[in-house]
């Protein structure tokens, strides 16, 4: 049986602007840009989520919530740093970890009760450490599964610990709502709610063939996870099962080169983070958002590749391939998929790859000094710097 740990930094783009900028304590803050812009909200604090505030939501809308609220930008830059420094400190105690977003990390602690003891007082030693070395609050699930040590931290957040005794997985959740486990959207819910299905432990009970006749295969992944059973393996390469970065104009654009310049710029940010972690990708997607909010997404599987080049070239041809010209775009967004190590890469036209890795590491270090609008593209192994 295994232990698993999941931790949460709490509200935490809102924690480090709060660290960076004191005067935001205890007052409604708001990531995510202008509340007159077309922007939505990254995260927001606990004073802001009581006028009904959430991730995911357009600013606008939240400003009409809640006008006395402060809607900031975000200091980006520094949110990386403060992940890293707390990845730092749970390397120092946990033999195997996953991060699964910038503010969301898994650990295997099978075994460790006999160096660390109590997991309940480790953990509470673990969220002390690190509220002192970046004064950024926490919350920690821990159970036999990635599943209830996750919904273990949501229900005691902010600042919370909760520890989910081993064989009492399916009471722990039985009484919780279904909006509590994780990846069951808003389209789902509806559909069990017109069945009388409010609390996990309804769906717990069910047959496996009213669930398969009713929901199909999903209805049998769903009472899996009412019953407490998850996945409890965790791996370094599923640390991100994707990377996306978008951008959502201020007024629509409907000239294609503006939109390929801004996909130009996504597509470096992305392909340096991957860079960063030594990945490479093979599928590639790019997002499209029109004015009147209808989207399309378009992908498509290449070799795997970490290069600027053939990333930005896949995804300008999806765009070039589905834009209608001329119409007015909300939104255009990249995003990375399928992920492998560089092992296979290294060893094909050693030479090639070594002068073309040197390159790109140029390009980080030049955007890591001067940002993204810096460099432009002009070839195959060319940039030109932004004079």
């Amino acid at each position: 049986m295994k232990t698993i740990l999941h931790l949460d930094l709490d509200a935490f783009f809102v924690s480090v602007e709060r660290i960076l900028d004191p005067s935001l304590i205890g007052k409604p803050v708001i990531v995510g840009g202008n509340p007159k812009g077309r922007g939505v909200i990254s995260t927001c604090s606990y004073e802001a989520r009581k006028y009904g505030l959430h991730s995911g939501m357009p600013t606008a809308k939240a400003y009409k919530l809640c006008p006395h609220g402060i809607y900031i930008h975000g200091t980006h830059g520094e949110y990386s740093k403060f992940s890293n420094a707390v990845r730092e400190i749970l390397e120092k105690y946990i033999p195997e970890l996953e991060q699964a977003s910038i503010d969301e990390f898994y650990m295997d602690l099978t075994g460790c009760e006999k160096i660390y003891g109590n997991m309940f007082m480790f953990a509470s030693k673990l969220q002390k450490e690190i509220y002192e070395e970046t004064l950024l609050p926490c919350s920690i699930g821990i159970s036999t599964n990635k599943t209830v040590a996750k919904i273990a931290t949501d229900s005691m957040k902010p600042n919370g610990i909760t520890y989910v005794i081993p064989g009492m997985e399916k009471e722990f959740l039985r009484r919780m709502p279904l909006e509590a486990i994780p990846g069951v959207g808003k389209v789902m819910i509806k559909k069990l709610h017109l069945r009388a299905l409010y609390k996990i432990g309804d769906v717990a009970d069910l047959s496996d063939n009213y669930l398969k006749r009713t929901l199909g295969k999903y209805g049998l992944y769903l009472k899996r996870k009412a019953n407490g059973l998850g996945r409890d393996h965790l791996s370094e390469m599923s640390e991100r099962k994707s990377i996306s970065k978008e951008r959502t104009y201020g007024k629509d654009v409907r000239i294609a080169e503006e939109i390929e310049a801004t996909l130009f710029k996504l597509t470096g940010k992305v392909s340096q983070l991957i860079r960063d972690k030594k990945w490479l990708t093979s599928s590639i997607s790019i997002k499209l958002r029109y004015s009147d909010y209808s989207t399309i997404t378009r992908s498509t599987i290449i070799k795997a590749t970490d290069d600027d080049k053939i990333i930005f070239g896949t995804a300008v041809n999806l765009f070039r391939k589905n834009y209608k010209t001329g119409s007015p775009v909300r939104l255009i967004g990249i995003h990375l998929t399928k992920f492998t190590g560089h092992n296979l890469q290294e060893f094909l036209f050693e030479d090639k790859f070594e002068k073309r890795k040197n390159m790109l590491e140029a390009v980080n270090k030049l955007r890591d000094r001067y940002g993204y609008d810096y460099l432009k593209f002009v070839g195959y192994d060319s940039f030109h710097a932004k004079i």
